[in-house]
């Protein structure tokens, strides 16, 4: 659904920038070693829409949840759109997201003036399996 979100905005002319939660966050703490933060922020906070993909499979410590913070809060004040993917309920943030006050301050920015779809059912990717074992 969030590809086909992003797709139809760039058709509708409006610049996406579609990543995974870590390949963000990792680019931006490598960032931080050469001092191109503030340069690569920019990367994730101008586009109209980011929509970041799997947060949460991967616990953040308090350095990539700050960044996190960092691209949804100016995100946030710019009025940027952004699409944020996970399987994480919001109940459980405060566990992939450092600790609770970092979480419950990412989650409010995202749900103001938000749509949340809460999807459930089977992975797609289990039904796009092989239903038989590759032959040898």
């Amino acid at each position: 659904m969030a590809k086909i979100i992003g797709s139809r905005a760039c058709q509708a002319n409006h610049r996406v920038l579609f990543t995974t939660a870590m390949d963000m966050l990792n680019h931006l703490l490598a960032s931080q070693v050469d001092h191109s933060l503030v340069r690569k922020l920019k990367v994730y906070t101008e586009p109209p829409l980011l929509v970041c993909d799997e947060l949460g499979y991967l616990c953040l410590d308090q350095q990539t949840s700050n960044l996190f913070y960092q691209v949804i809060s100016t995100r946030h004040s710019r009025k940027r759109s952004t699409l944020i993917t996970t399987n994480t309920p919001f109940s459980d943030w405060g566990n992939i997201l450092y600790n609770t006050t970092i979480a419950t301050a990412i989650a409010d920015r995202l749900v103001e003036n938000s749509e949340i779809f809460l999807l459930g059912g089977d992975s797609l990717r289990k039904t796009n399996k092989n239903p038989s074992p590759p032959a040898d």
